[in-house]
């Protein structure tokens, strides 16, 4: 644990999920590979298209709509959606498909099993603080067995705008009926959780499980208060 500057007392903690409390990014990855597939298989005419063009699709719809970058939900709707309008399909049949996509989506977004350590550490921590979750995804928390230790889970799109605007972190404050100063958020990400936590009032943690030079990291613009690269360092607060 590495300290930045000096922390005021504790009275809560918000937590980012997506790669702080279990890898992202082989269940992105699976999902991926999966919905590929199911779309291959219930509607042929997706594989006439690369990934590629999959990809410019749903940059497009961004362009056209750049809300839709604070929720990753909509976002994927609005992809599937434009991409079967331009495969030919009808509005009506569009829109369907990508309802049923989505569907498809959120089942296996949340098929997987959080790390015990997280487990145990969110279980002493929720012992002696109320804990609030922040995330920028679309996971689950019930299905994935976290929903235990958290008073409130906030969540981009839904919740407001995401990470590293303030909506979600000034929800959490309001919820807790705390001063920001008296928060700490835990996160990965040094812009939506370091940069996006600093600029409303939190202590901010940065979970460095990479091995990461933060002084050499090109995403470093705002210093945490405190470094960690373990989970259970958070127990000696």
């Amino acid at each position: 644990m590495r300290f930045y500057r000096g922390i005021s007392p504790i009275k809560a903690m918000t937590f980012d999920l997506d790669d702080t409390l279990y890898d992202n990014r082989p269940v992105i990855q699976r999902v991926e590979q999966k919905i590929t597939q199911w779309l291959h298989r219930h509607h042929p005419v997706s594989a006439t298209r690369n990934y590629g063009w999959w990809q410019q699709v749903k940059r497009d719809a961004a362009i056209a709509d750049p809300m839709l970058k604070h929720d990753v939900t909509r976002w994927r709707f609005e992809q599937i959606l434009q991409g079967f309008l331009q495969l030919g399909y009808s509005e009506e049949q569009a829109s369907r498909t990508a309802q049923q996509t989505i569907e498809e989506v959120l089942v296996l977004r949340s098929q997987f099993d959080v790390p015990e350590e997280s487990h145990r550490v969110l279980s002493l921590l929720s012992e002696r603080y109320p804990l609030v979750a922040i995330t920028n995804g679309n996971v689950d928390v019930g299905k994935i067995g976290l929903e235990q230790y958290f008073s409130l889970v906030l969540k981009a799109g839904p919740d407001g705008r995401a990470k590293p605007d303030a909506d979600l972190y000034i929800k959490a404050a309001s919820f807790l009926e705390l001063a920001p100063q008296s928060i700490l958020h835990v996160g990965d990400h040094l812009v939506t959780d370091v940069a996006g936590a600093k600029r409303s009032g939190f202590q901010a943690c940065w979970y460095n499980n990479q091995d990461t030079d933060l002084i050499r990291h090109s995403r470093s613009k705002t210093l945490p208060d405190i470094e960690i690269d373990r989970l259970d360092s958070l127990l000696l607060l």
